[in-house]
C-alpha cells in the first residue's frame, strides 16, 4: 500500500507543476492598453502531456521505483484587439504553404469586401455608377 501511496505522490507532484505552467492567464494573456485606447489580449493554445509509472522490486524492503513526467506547449495564436472601429480577432499563423491555403486566408476578406459594396450600393440614393 505503501507503493501505490509513492505513485500517488508522484503524480500529484507532476500535476501540480503543470497546473502552475498552464493556468487560465497563459490561455488568455493580460489584456495590454495601447496609449490610443486600444485594448490588445493574446490568445495561445496549451498542450500538455503527462505519464508516470512504477513498480514493485519484490525485495525484502518492498522496494519501489518509479517516475513521472510532463510537458507544456504553448503557441500563440491570435490577438483579440478592442478600440473605436469594434473588436477584431487577428490570428497568428504562418505563411500560407500553397495556392489553396492562401486562397481560405483571403476568403474573409474577399466577403468583408463584398459587404462593403453591397451596403454603399444600398445607401446611394442616386443612379451614379459604383466604381469597382
Amino acid at each position: 500500500m505503501e507503493n501505490q501511496s509513492n505513485l500517488i505522490g508522484m503524480m500529484g507532484t507532476a500535476l501540480s507543476k503543470i497546473r502552475e505552467m498552464a493556468d487560465v492567464n497563459t490561455i488568455v494573456g493580460k489584456p495590454i492598453s495601447v496609449p490610443d485606447g486600444t485594448i490588445i489580449i493574446p490568445v495561445s493554445k496549451v498542450s500538455y502531456g503527462f505519464g508516470s509509472g512504477g513498480s514493485d522490486l519484490g525485495g525484502e524492503k518492498s522496494d519501489f521505483a518509479g517516475g513521472a513526467g510532463g510537458g507544456v506547449n504553448i503557441t500563440p495564436i491570435a490577438f483579440l484587439v478592442a478600440g473605436a472601429g469594434g473588436v477584431k480577432l487577428m490570428p497568428v499563423s504562418p505563411p500560407a504553404g500553397s495556392t489553396a491555403e492562401r486562397i481560405i486566408e483571403l476568403v474573409p476578406s474577399m466577403l468583408d469586401k463584398a459587404e462593403e459594396l453591397v451596403n454603399k450600393y444600398k445607401k446611394s440614393d442616386n443612379d451614379e455608377d459604383i466604381a469597382f
